[in-house]
Order: C-alpha cells, then structure tokens, then sequence
C-alpha cells in the first residue's frame, strides 16, 4: 500500500518561501538534489495545490533541459513521469500530461485513492499539505532544512495543530543542508 509523503526543501526557521515569495535560497546543491531525486523516484502521483502546479510544471517541458546536469535531467523525467492531481477552484485546465484537476480536496476520496496504490504518493505545497496534516493523512515527512533563516514568509508548517512525529533518520550535505525524516504518530 502506498504512503502519503510531504517533503519540502525549506529554511531553518521552516518557511519554503520567504516574505518576498522568493525560494532562490532553497536551490539544492548537487547532493542535495540527488537525495532529492532518490527519495522522489518512489513516488507515483503527485497532489498539488494551484501554486505549486504552476511552480513545478516548467520541469515538463524546460527549455535548455539538454544543457542541464544530469541530476537536473534526472529529476524532469521523474517528475514527467508520475501522475499529478491538482486542486483548484481558480484554474481553468492544467497544461502537463498525466495530470488531472479537482476542484475540491475530499480527505475520504484521496484516502481511497491512495490505499489502492502501490507507489507513494506525494502532497506538495503547505497550503494543500495543511488540510491532509490535519486529518492525520500523512504518514512521512521529508524535510531539507537549508542553512538560511529568512526570518518569514510562507510557512512550510501551516497544518493548525498539533502533530506527533517520529524521527526516523536524518543525513547532513555538504552545504549544511540536513534531511530529516519523520513519521507521523497514528
């Protein structure tokens, strides 16, 4: 049975974005990413609220992809080849292949999804992650904590309760990041 995940690269202080909206600070470097790019292989779908859609969809089809590094490469066909579900009640259609669009957030219809798949599935973006927190839908969480306090902005915890979790590992980069991996308590 598949896990619900929520990862997210995020400062220190636990912001993905600061109060500018700008995460140029978040950009991982190589190892980094390629811890990224192993954890994101063993997902299958993705759930996106609109913003983080319209974030991540540039790795669909990015121009100069070519040119990129191999780490860089590896990660745009990770991501074009997992489903996507996006929630959003602003957007007219979504422009990536493979994905498809809800209007709504039903916690009982993405329970049933994901309990009859066989590869994770991930929630992405605070705002989205905030309503499965809540209803105890998230089994991991993945977070990079980059070295950097940007002292506000979007939070990467906007969940409104409190959450048991478990330390599970944790593994340091060579920029200071440090992944840590929690499980929620049930």
């Amino acid at each position: 049975m598949a896990r619900l995940v929520y990862s997210m690269i995020a400062s220190l202080d636990g912001y993905v974005a600061d109060a500018d909206g700008r995460f140029d600070w978040a950009e991982p470097a190589e190892d980094v990413h390629r811890a990224v790019n192993e954890l994101e292989a063993q997902i299958g779908t993705y759930l996106y609220g609109r913003r983080m859609y319209e974030v991540m969809s540039v790795w669909q089809d990015m121009p100069g992809i070519e040119l990129a590094s191999e780490v860089e490469q590896d990660y745009a066909g990770i991501w074009t080849s997992a489903d996507k579900v996006v929630y959003s009640t602003t957007l007219a259609s979504v422009s990536t292949p493979r994905t498809r669009l809800e209007r709504t957030f039903d916690s009982r219809a993405v329970r049933a999804y994901v309990s009859m798949l066989d590869r994770d599935v991930s929630i992405g973006g605070p705002t989205l992650a905030s309503h499965a927190l809540r209803e105890g839908m998230v089994d991991d969480i993945h977070m990079f904590a980059v070295p950097v306090l940007v002292g506000g902005g979007t939070s990467c915890w906007a969940s409104g309760g409190r959450i048991g979790l478990d330390l599970c590992s944790e593994r340091r980069f060579s920029d200071g990041t440090v992944l840590l991996h929690y499980r929620a308590r049930r």
